[in-house]
């Protein structure tokens, strides 16, 4: 398997919001997934993905039910998937993934911190090209034979496996698989009683395509980073700093 590469996060920078973001984002999420695929967790993979989070970021049942119940109603908006690009300063690539009832507002709100920043949106494929989309399942490291979880999964799809760490600072093993194969990977997971962490899909760098940034300059990147990720309409940001 290849060597486990996760990009820098902007854990300088601290939100004290941070957790009603993560709500919010998983929210999003478990509508999306009903308004896709019904409301039952069992025969729905994104919603069984998604409330598995929320069970991980300690989420309270009441509001995990609740919003099922909001998605599976009338009166729920419906929420486009949409995926931005840009550079920031210094020649970064950034992929924005936002979900939203509001093209016009979630394009300005993300407009602004590039405009503000000295970066840049780009033209669609500009900066997507520069990435794979991939499937990323986060587990509890401890007690799982790695070499054993490895051999049994690539059967499944598995592409990558390596270590990692919770935002706790817990040892967490990181699974990585092509998109198209996230739920039978996922499945593969459930079926050897393994609880995920977190699941989420995600953009990774391609070989060759990471940008190596002096400190100062790096700042200057993850504080546009940051200022993305604080918009409610904007689920994750990607990006190939090194």
């Amino acid at each position: 398997m290849g060597r486990i590469f996760e990009t820098r996060k902007a854990t300088m920078f601290a939100r004290w919001n941070k957790m009603a973001k993560v709500f919010t984002r998983i929210t999003k999420d478990i509508v999306i997934a009903v308004k896709a695929g019904g409301p039952t967790i069992e025969s729905n993979p994104a919603l069984r993905r998604a409330v598995q989070n929320a069970r991980a970021a300690n989420m309270p049942k009441t509001n995990v039910d609740a919003a099922i119940k909001r998605a599976s109603g009338q009166d729920q908006a419906d929420y486009q998937i949409l995926l931005y690009e840009g550079f920031a300063p210094h020649g970064v690539g950034i992929l924005v993934e936002a979900a939203t009832d509001n093209v016009t507002r979630t394009v300005a709100n993300v407009r602004f911190p590039f405009t503000k920043l000295g970066g840049s949106m780009g033209t669609a494929g500009s900066v997507s090209r520069l990435f794979e989309h991939m499937g990323a399942i986060r587990l509890d490291a401890e007690g799982v034979n790695q070499e054993e979880l490895e051999l049994e999964l690539i059967d499944h799809g598995l592409e990558e496996m390596g270590e990692t760490t919770g935002e706790k600072g817990e040892k967490q093993l990181l699974l990585r698989c092509k998109f198209a194969d996230f739920g039978k990977l996922m499945s593969a997971v459930e079926a050897k009683g393994i609880a995920a962490a977190s699941t989420q899909s995600e953009y990774i760098p391609l070989p060759g395509t990471l940008k190596e940034l002096p400190e100062e300059q790096a700042t200057e990147v993850l504080k546009l980073v940051d200022m993305l990720e604080q918009d409610d309409d904007v689920q994750h940001v990607f990006h190939n700093l090194a």
